[in-house]
């Protein structure tokens, strides 16, 4: 049996550079660099900056020396793939980034060396570096809701009272409206907008020393140091410099700010999944009642020419079906055992890099569906004959309860109803039909009665209330 050789490798990019190659809707995104490796790097060099910034604040570290680390704070300076591999020796990345550093710092600045990562851990770098990563990629994706949002109100105020079908269990239900449908999805995006902010502006620092007691902070701070004055002092310093929050315990084992991140990106990725799952089912062939925004050479099969793909929406969907999964990984991550755990800690990382990039890719590609959506009232219109005016039958119920009674009225519109489908009338002839409703209801009122137009309920008032409760919160950010 002989084996064919595979082809070479292409060396324009390294092999182990993860190009996005497998997850098109964050490819591209500026989700993507604020998560990357390079950006993680950074994050963690600006904790250990930050740090020794703060220490200077306080005290503990000279002022000269926390300048010159944070002018070699640069992860340009530093090789991110030999991190990558040292990490594989001690089960993270920050061991090798310090030592990198320190080598950095003492070319520039020998006594400045000694300063550096001065009565820290890993953990507190790598967990400070983690919650500025995720703060920068939550000002993107919040950024692009507020734009998907403003979008999302432009078309309920449009299609306000375009008539359209409502579906429930996949089949014509009542009349609703598409102004009504569009505010649902602003409704989500916004509901989602405002949990990542919430989140985002809570992230802390991690400040616990090796076992989550601050020890070495309070060693390095002297003797004759007052442990209240260097657990205020400190924790406050480092926040004020990273711009994160100042927890009220260190956060080694206690797991929340993960755990809440996680379940706000697992609603923003389903809140935007609604509005794609809606799109996927709305541009169907037989549907037809809104398209994406056509570009050149998008959605091409590549056997089928007639075909125009919905890329967008399918690119947004496949972002809501990781993510949770994503998310229940890190929830899953709360039980962890000691001042620090082994494995757990470690079975994060990755998981919160991708929740944070899928999300982000997600909300960057709703921004361009939400803006280009067409909507198709005309396709709206002649779908809303499809059942021969069934689609209104709860109306004719509700009107001849008080006259028969509720009970006869729901059996003989059922009764039309089942007539109407098996022969293709409409549902008004049937019912005028009926010997039971002689001198009751009349064909010309049945027909009435049957105008999908005329039974949208609310729907109008509802989305006035939607887009005046919330207006403002949408407005597109100012680049």
């Amino acid at each position: 049996m002989t084996h064919e050789t595979p082809p070479p490798v292409s060396s324009a990019l390294p092999a182990h550079l993860d190009t996005g190659l497998l997850s098109p809707v964050r490819a591209g995104t500026p989700v993507e660099a604020a998560v990357g490796d390079s950006a993680w790097l950074q994050a963690m060099l600006d904790a250990e900056a930050g740090l020794a910034r703060a220490q200077a604040r306080c005290g503990t570290v000279p002022a000269r020396a926390a300048e010159a680390i944070t002018a070699a704070a640069r992860a340009d300076l530093l090789d991110v793939r030999e991190l990558a591999l040292a990490a594989r020796e001690t089960a993270n990345p920050v061991v090798g980034l310090v030592k990198a550093l320190t080598a950095v710092v003492a070319a520039r600045s020998p006594e400045a060396a000694e300063y550096v990562h001065r009565g820290s851990t890993s953990q507190d770098v790598f967990d400070t570096g983690a919650m500025l990563v995720a703060r920068r990629a939550l000002d993107l994706i919040v950024a692009d809701l507020r734009t998907t949002a403003g979008a999302l109100g432009g078309l309920a105020v449009e299609h306000r009272d375009t008539v359209m079908a409502g579906r429930t269990l996949a089949l014509h239900a009542v009349p609703t409206t598409f102004g009504l449908k569009a505010a649902g999805w602003r409704q989500l995006v916004l509901d989602a907008a405002e949990r990542l902010e919430r989140v985002r502006d809570g992230l802390p620092v991690a400040l616990g020393g090796a076992a989550g007691t601050l020890a070495g902070y309070l060693q390095y701070a002297g003797e004759g140091a007052d442990p209240a004055t260097v657990l205020d002092e400190l924790g406050a310093a480092f926040a004020a410099e990273t711009g994160l929050a100042d927890p009220v315990l260190p956060w080694h084992a206690l797991r929340t700010p993960v755990a809440d991140l996680a379940g706000a990106l697992a609603h923003t990725a389903g809140a935007l999944g609604k509005l794609a799952a809606d799109v996927l089912v709305l541009t169907r062939t037989e549907i037809g009642e809104v398209t994406e925004p056509s570009v050149a050479g998008r959605g091409a099969s590549s056997a089928m020419p007639h075909k125009r793909n919905p890329v967008l929406a399918t690119l947004i969907r496949s972002a809501a079906l990781q993510v949770p999964a994503l998310a229940a990984v890190l929830m899953q991550c709360l039980p962890a055992e000691d001042e620090r755990s082994a494995g757990v800690w470690h079975a994060e990382w990755q998981p919160l890099r991708e929740a944070l990039r899928l999300t982000g890719g997600a909300a960057h590609t709703a921004v361009e569906l939400a803006r280009g959506l067409t909507v198709r009232p005309e396709r709206m219109r002649a779908n809303l004959e499809a059942t021969g005016g069934g689609l209104v039958s709860e109306r004719v119920s509700a009107v001849l309860a008080p006259r028969i009674g509720k009970t006869a009225a729901k059996e003989l519109v059922t009764q039309a109803s089942l007539v109407a489908a098996a022969t293709g009338r409409p549902l008004a002839d049937a019912l005028a039909e009926l010997p039971q409703l002689a001198g009751i209801l009349t064909r010309a009122e049945a027909a009435a009665l049957l105008d999908p137009a005329a039974y949208t309920g609310l729907a109008g008032p509802l989305v006035d209330r939607a887009l005046k409760t919330r207006e403002g919160a949408a407005r597109t950010p100012t680049p």
